[in-house]
């Protein structure tokens, strides 16, 4: 059960403003981590996302792999990587690798849903039908990774014996039910997905089978967080997070070019733009100190044992900004890791 001393980690989805380039984007990721390494957050992890103009971390690996070069001690990983876009051979060597090069850093979320489109799906040259393997494909992951290969004659050459940790991903009772058969890590996407948090949760914990990683259940959810020196800077830029975010999911549907202010209040207010914006219910919004509360209070809500964050802003200072507010929230007393002896998942025996 989550207490105050819940520990923080954050999605960084590397987002691509409208007046930013993907060199800008990418960039401020690395300038995001330092900062979160820096102000004593657990973990950031990446999403994999395609054919999204405002999104740049669709070579998932590749950024983990940047972005570890530059930092030192944080724990990054992906949140995650949708594994029926890939062989789970090809995941197993990219993580292998990445956990060669920077041992007991790297974790692995993986997902069911494509993180695309159908068009996008085909030019991934992905069968349509390939998330109905999901659970076959992560069993077929963790043996490589564990040298246990399923596959006789084929090993993950890096990957092999490096039992790079498994979080299981989703937003619906599925992802729960995987999880607690397999004794993994559960993320429940709630920052864009709330319907099922609640069910998913409860399935989880109730039906949690102990294993190798993990001996006891262990709950992630999402929350976004606007956090600014007032509420009414807060509440301004909250808007401009909604407005941003319908013009991502809907404006593909024009083409995906850029939409002028009057076609974007037309989406927000459409039942389409309404249904984008009921998407983030669950964000915490306000002054550092009512954010905290929020997040603490979103942290019992959803029975998680982690929390981890979307800082949300329409621009790169702005997500930087978001940051360091939250982690002032917690003050000096206490970094936003919460205590030392708060693993990040305990192992079984």
């Amino acid at each position: 059960m989550v207490s105050a001393d819940v520990p923080l980690s954050i999605l960084d989805l590397a987002v691509v403003g409208r007046d930013d380039t993907v060199a800008d984007a990418l960039a401020a990721t690395v300038e995001l981590a330092q900062a979160a390494e820096q102000r004593g957050f657990r973990r950031i992890w990446y999403a994999e996302h395609h054919n999204m103009a405002s999104i740049a971390s669709s070579a998932t690996a590749v950024l983990i792999a940047h972005v570890a070069a530059h930092t030192e001690r944080i724990l990054l990983g992906s949140g995650g990587i949708m594994l029926p876009n890939h062989a789970p051979l090809v995941i197993a060597e990219q993580f292998g690798t990445l956990a060669a090069l920077h041992p007991g850093r790297i974790e692995l979320g993986v997902g069911r849903a494509p993180g695309t489109d159908p068009r996008t799906i085909r030019a991934l040259r992905r069968d349509l039908d390939a998330a109905a393997t999901f659970p076959h494909d992560v069993l077929e992951l963790q043996a490589y990774l564990s040298d246990a290969s399923l596959v006789e004659g084929v090993r993950a050459i890096p990957g092999a014996g490096t039992a790079v940790p498994i979080t299981i991903l989703g937003s619906s009772l599925f992802g729960a039910e995987l999880a607690a058969h397999l004794g993994l890590p559960y993320g429940f996407a709630s920052h864009f997905a709330p319907a099922e948090l609640e069910r998913a949760v409860a399935l989880y914990r109730r039906q949690f089978r102990p294993s190798d990683q993990l001996a006891e259940p262990h709950v992630l959810a999402a929350v976004n967080v606007v956090v600014a020196d007032t509420i009414d800077e807060a509440t301004a830029v909250h808007e401009q997070v909604k407005r941003r975010r319908v013009a991502t999911f809907l404006g593909r549907a024009l083409g995906g070019r850029r939409l002028s202010e009057d076609e974007l209040d037309a989406l927000v207010h459409s039942p389409q733009g309404r249904q984008v914006t009921e998407m983030m219910r669950h964000t915490a919004v306000g002054t550092p100190a009512t954010v905290r509360r929020q997040i603490e209070d979103f942290g019992h809500f959803a029975d998680a044992d982690e929390v981890i964050v979307v800082l949300n802003h329409v621009t790169i200072d702005g997500r930087l900004r978001t940051l360091h507010l939250l982690a002032d929230a917690y003050g000096p007393d206490r970094r936003v890791t919460g205590p030392d002896n708060i693993p990040a998942w305990t192992p079984a025996p």
